[in-house]
């Protein structure tokens, strides 16, 4: 399987001089099986880049797996070149909205409107398909098995987990770790914080023994107590259900827009240092835009 990162930065895409190692386009994953199947975990802006790479493979089917329809993580989809190529295929996958009462279509028919977009869905020369997914159902994209899992975020959010040919993947989304949200002397305390634990052993069961753990790692411990309900987790909650899940690498993702490249790897040199490598503990990495992985 093969990993290759387009889009590494959180909430607002972030280009210039002080991200250009890591790079400034927002989410998206290309994720390779063995026999080469393509699939792509969200539609931010990174997108772009991505779908140029694939003119050479036309004619194209293309999975897209949406997490969530927050504009960082969908707004490079009007953008995917093949769209506008006969012959082409884009299969958007994910959640239904219970807020607007729309499955994934909404993602394009939102962002195709001519107030903010020039090309109507209708226009497009490729064909587009829905997949409305359901939390914990699996569906099976050529030899990769795919299965939803619902995380923390203030939208629905899905983590995906992809195994094929024994090799797994699971990429968070925007997550932030449950807690609980009464004082521990108000009476709902105790029943809550068993929803938090069942909740948390839920998502560690889903993540367990994967090869590859990328996850939401937006805030330092310091940072996140400001933070807190945002919907985003830190460096520390991804390397503990890292650790936790006993995946092999880690790979911290969605940097916050405004961390330069240096303030990122002082971060990450900082976390290192505080958990050193031990046998059988997972490898940490900073996702990097434009990075291959294969295992």
């Amino acid at each position: 399987m093969k990993i290759r990162f387009w889009g590494v930065r959180g909430s607002i895409a972030s280009p210039g001089p002080k991200t250009v190692r890591y790079g400034g386009n927002t989410t998206c994953i290309e994720v390779r099986t063995d026999s080469n199947e393509l699939i792509i975990l969200d539609a931010g802006t990174g997108i772009f880049p991505l779908s140029h790479t694939l003119l050479a493979e036309l004619p194209l089917t293309a999975n897209v797996l949406i997490t969530h329809s927050h504009w960082d993580h969908i707004q490079g989809l009007p953008f995917f070149v093949p769209n506008f190529i006969p012959g082409n295929v884009l299969r958007l996958h994910g959640a239904f909205d219970p807020i607007s009462g729309n499955g994934i279509e909404q993602v394009m028919s939102v962002q195709l409107q001519y107030s903010y977009f020039p090309v109507r869905e209708a226009e497009l020369k490729a064909r587009t398909e829905y997949v409305t997914l359901s939390p914990d159902q699996s569906i099976q994209i050529g030899s990769a098995k795919v299965t939803p899992y619902l995380l923390n975020h203030p939208v629905i959010n899905f983590g995906y987990r992809i195994e094929s040919a024994g090799k797994s993947v699971f990429f968070t989304g925007d997550h932030e770790p449950p807690y609980n949200i009464y004082d521990a002397a108000d009476p709902e305390f105790h029943e809550y914080q068993q929803f938090v634990d069942e909740k948390e052993h839920a998502i560690v069961r889903a993540m367990r023994g994967v090869d590859v753990l990328i996850a939401d790692s937006s805030y330092t411990a310091q940072e996140y107590p400001a933070k807190r309900g945002w919907g985003h987790g830190s460096f520390e909650s991804s390397l503990a259900y890292a650790k936790r899940a006993e995946v092999g690498t880690v790979f911290f993702t969605h940097h916050e827009p405004t961390r330069s490249d240096d303030a990122l790897e002082s971060v990450f040199d900082a976390v290192c240092a505080a958990h050193p490598a031990t046998p059988g503990a997972p490898q940490m990495r900073l996702a990097r835009e434009g990075e291959t992985f294969e295992f």
